[in-house]
């Protein structure tokens, strides 16, 4: 009876350490998520507060100095 509780110990304790690395790999896939959602929010907040101080600048580049369109509709190929 002593082997076999060894036995499931060593299976629970295999268990637990793939439970652990799956974990690990959780943590770091949320760390990153939250990393990108600080670098957005800083980027937006910086946008939306630079909105107003460039409104009243002109254009430096108009639509005729781009070299590829995209266009919506039928004739999108043109």
């Amino acid at each position: 009876m002593g082997i076999r509780i060894s036995e499931e110990i060593k299976v629970i304790r295999e268990s637990l350490a793939r439970i652990e690395r799956r974990l690990e790999v959780v943590e770091k896939m949320l760390e990153e998520l939250l990393e990108q959602e600080e670098i957005y929010s800083l980027m937006k907040l910086s946008e939306d507060s630079l909105e107003e101080f460039f409104s009243d600048e002109p254009d430096i580049y108009s639509e005729k100095d781009l070299k590829v369109r995209y266009y919506e509709g039928k004739n999108s190929s043109r």
